[in-house]
């Protein structure tokens, strides 16, 4: 499930598009690039989210660490292009 784009389902955050970065159990933990970056995850239950696609393979996402601010960037841009892809 890691590296995969993800909406909300629940909170105050729902319908927002979130990435997978970590999972443990039955917790996940998301970040959007913006008001959640890699190094301040958001952390939710799994049957709060709604899987959208496959976007990063588990090993760029281990990457995502070695460079948080490059890999916050990266989120943006990927959350972007989806929303601009399902536009069209």
């Amino acid at each position: 499930m890691k590296g995969r784009l993800a909406f909300s389902k629940a909170g105050h955050d729902k319908g927002r598009l979130y990435l997978i970065i970590r999972q443990e159990g039955e917790r996940v933990w998301l970040a959007d690039g913006r008001t959640r970056g890699v190094l301040s995850p958001k952390k939710k239950n799994r049957k709060h989210i709604q899987p959208a696609g496959q976007e990063f393979s588990e090993e760029e996402v281990a990457s995502f660490f070695e460079n948080p601010a490059w890999a916050d960037n990266r989120i943006r841009e990927t959350i972007d292009r989806f929303y601009q892809e399902k536009k069209a």
